[in-house]
């Protein structure tokens, strides 16, 4: 596996010509000015993940078509992007930990997004680039994927921790999405959660965002008693801002993180799973600056 994940813009243009980049926005904005060289994958942030043995199997399968339509082998590197890292619900992390999911080696994140290549100078094309067809690489890691029955199983104990990341309406219970207050069928939280809101674990200046340190990572994530060596599971709504959250953790020393990829939308559409709501424990904003 590569071991860079946040690529500067300048460090993009370093990685030469056997660099895909994939841009996570909408087609519309894709289509009016994108970074030289890069193919429009909107799938990555609107795919609904289901996380039951034939849900695996369609993501894995899904993905890995998407994939080799636009030339990923293993050789080149896969570069994602969107406007910025905190403006599309952690749509470009979720591209990169999609792509670790499916075993690819060589995969990273443009820090910053557009923003920051915008920022530094970088210019944008209305061209269409049409990648040769290959096949891709599947190798899927089981190790990074939470499935729903393996949270159920998780549910009181005293090993595995939860992290539940939605915006703080989501976590009140006041709403049941992004896309709406009621797209799912249930609000709440997962029982026995802890929150922290993914906008935490950025700084955000001039539509700038960035992670925070790996110090102030960590100091925010002990404030839920969430520390680098334990077994955790993020979950959101549908797995981007999870995601975020993922790649900000892993980036402070965090090495046992899990993704529940179906999360809400999956666990609140079985009425059979527990649900919590009322003011939550730990909704106390972080004040670490």
């Amino acid at each position: 596996m590569s071991t860079t994940v946040l690529y500067s813009p300048d460090g993009v243009r370093a990685a030469g010509s056997n660099v895909l980049l994939i841009d996570v926005r909408d087609p519309k904005d894709f289509a009016a000015g994108h970074i030289p060289g890069a193919v429009n994958m909107p799938d990555i942030f609107t795919y609904l993940a289901e996380t039951t043995q034939d849900g695996l199997h369609k993501l894995q399968q899904t993905f890995a078509t998407l994939f080799a339509d636009y030339g990923l082998d293993g050789t080149r590197t896969a570069i994602v992007y969107e406007d910025a890292l905190h403006t599309r619900y952690g749509a470009s992390c979720r591209g990169y930990w999609i792509l670790r999911y499916l075993g690819y080696p060589k995969v990273g994140i443009l820090d910053g997004g557009l923003s920051a290549w915008r920022g530094e100078g970088g210019t944008l094309t209305t061209e269409v680039t049409r990648p040769a067809r290959t096949d891709f690489p599947l190798r899927p890691e089981a190790s990074l994927m939470a499935t729903q029955a393996e949270v159920r199983a998780a549910l009181g104990s005293s090993t595995i921790k939860l992290l539940d990341n939605r915006d703080r309406v989501e976590w009140l219970a006041e709403s049941s999405s992004p896309y709406g207050v009621d797209f799912a069928p249930r609000k709440g939280r997962i029982p026995g959660a802890v929150w922290i809101e993914w906008y935490d674990f950025m700084k955000v200046t001039d539509n700038h965002a960035a992670f925070r340190t790996p110090d102030e990572i960590r100091a925010l994530a002990a404030t839920r008693n969430l520390h680098p060596d334990d077994d955790i599971i993020i979950y959101c709504f549908k797995g981007a801002r999870a995601a975020n959250t993922y790649v900000a953790l892993a980036s402070a020393g965090f090495s046992r993180l899990r993704i529940y990829m179906g999360s809400w939308n999956e666990w609140s559409r079985n009425p059979e799973l527990p649900i919590e709501g009322g003011l939550p424990k730990a909704a106390a904003p972080y004040n670490g600056g």
